[in-house]
């Protein structure tokens, strides 16, 4: 009985009808992730602080996006559509990530790469690093915000959040690093 089922479910979805040509398809996704790969990463690296994290969200938004490009009804809302799944997965992996940790005795992670220390000047890192101090809503608003540069409608629609909780949610984001930062000295 519940074979059937799922074989009727199975029968009843819309089957795949490209509206390009396979090639075409294939031609429009490999432009579409050569244009978006490495923003997409950054904003995976900066919500959840890790690269390698960072490169499996970024993975998991692409794959979900090649399996939903056929049904994308405006490709060029592409950029929010992944941009969207990789705050989604970045907030799985978060998730995830402190769940694990329930589980397992905390070590201390804050070591990093000698790379990704050469990469950034000493302002800059002690920005990233308070950044990851602060709670996650916040953490991924002043994200959303001042390094991907989004607009305040733009936040609201990719979080869910309302308006007038994206501005209070910065403001109080700015304020809680600005004392962060002047506790470091």
């Amino acid at each position: 009985m519940e074979h059937e089922t799922t074989l009727t479910r199975l029968r009843n979805l819309r089957r795949w009808e490209p509206a390009q040509a396979p090639g075409e398809r294939t031609q429009a996704l490999t432009d579409i992730f050569q244009q978006h790969r490495v923003g997409m990463l950054r904003l995976a690296r900066l919500l959840v602080d890790d690269q390698q994290s960072a490169e499996d969200v970024v993975q998991d938004a692409f794959a979900g996006f090649y399996r939903a490009y056929a049904g994308l009804i405006d490709p060029a809302k592409a950029q929010t559509y992944l941009r969207s799944a990789v705050l989604n997965n970045a907030r799985s992996a978060l998730r995830r990530r402190r769940t694990a940790r329930a589980y397992i005795p905390p070590h201390d992670v804050t070591a990093r790469s000698a790379e990704s220390m050469a990469m950034l000047d000493l302002e800059h890192q002690a920005v990233v690093n308070a950044i990851h101090e602060l709670p996650d809503r916040q953490r991924e608003v002043l994200v959303l915000r001042y390094y991907e540069d989004l607009s305040e409608a733009e936040i609201t629609e990719l979080t869910g959040l309302a308006r007038g909780t994206v501005k209070s949610t910065a403001s109080r984001a700015l304020d809680a690093l600005e004392r962060i930062l002047a506790a470091r000295g």
